[in-house]
């Protein structure tokens, strides 16, 4: 990756620019079946389309506060992303009370009722499914976000010393972020081509880490598991082979 590189959306770039058609993320659900592999231009593309929706749909701006309640996932992936693009600081399980605006998963609408701004909804079905019937008070993000513009340039600049991420109660700005991400890499020994499996939540910098943040900083992708612990050992071995898993991080 480039070595000027200060947040997480500099990051995406850098690996756009180096190899748009390589994989960034497999996503896997074990209780569904599910898998989903995006290249880092479709990854990007869908970075693109949510940060056009919170800029210009729901009027975020640099320095805002989303609390994102979803669980590890690849649209978990697109909205760190996306957020960072525009400069919003994530809130990992934030207090929807608190924050400018919420995203939530089907299990936690309730409580992403108490934000006072905007609510969007993800039905985290296959494909990036719709609600079948769209909850009240939300934006469902699978209807809105397809006609969004496939290029994103954001209004301000994004300020690499600003907050970028709460989790576990420690904020991280930027550039803070970019460089926790590459130790992680240096740690792991993930370099061009890694290949991580990860069934870590994203609940907390580990499993950000894993999942996301630190194979994308080492030009590297991730195998995103969620569900993991109901796959039979011989079928995760199988998997490993399968998706040329280099490392782990169950």
């Amino acid at each position: 990756m480039n070595a000027s590189d200060r947040t997480p959306a500099d990051l995406l770039r850098s690996a756009l620019a180096a190899d748009p058609a390589r994989p960034l993320i497999t996503f896997y659900d074990d209780a569904t079946g599910e898998r989903v592999e995006l290249s880092v231009a479709t990854f990007a593309n869908w970075v693109s389309k949510t940060a056009n929706l919170l800029q210009d749909e729901l009027s975020a701006e640099p320095g805002d506060r989303l609390a994102l309640l979803l669980p590890a996932h690849w649209q978990s992936a697109v909205w760190l992303l996306a957020c960072s693009s525009v400069g919003v600081c994530v809130e990992i399980g934030g207090d929807p009370a608190a924050a400018s605006l919420v995203v939530s998963g089907p299990d936690t609408l309730d409580a992403a009722r108490a934000c006072g701004g905007e609510r969007v909804a993800l039905a985290l079905r296959p494909l990036g499914g719709r609600f079948p019937r769209p909850p009240a008070g939300f934006v469902d993000y699978a209807v809105e976000v397809p006609s969004q513009g496939d290029r994103f340039a954001p209004y301000a600049p994004v300020d690499p010393q600003a907050p970028a991420l709460v989790v576990g109660g420690t904020e991280l700005t930027g550039a803070q972020l970019v460089a926790r991400a590459r130790a992680d890499a240096g740690e792991r020994g993930l370099g061009a081509g890694s290949r991580l499996l990860s069934g870590l939540s994203y609940d907390g910098w580990q499993g950000l880490s894993a999942g996301l943040f630190a194979p994308l900083a080492a030009g590297g992708s991730v195998v995103l598991c969620r569900h993991l612990g109901t796959l039979p050992a011989p079928a995760l071995e199988q998997r490993v082979t399968s998706e040329r898993v280099t490392h782990r991080a169950v």
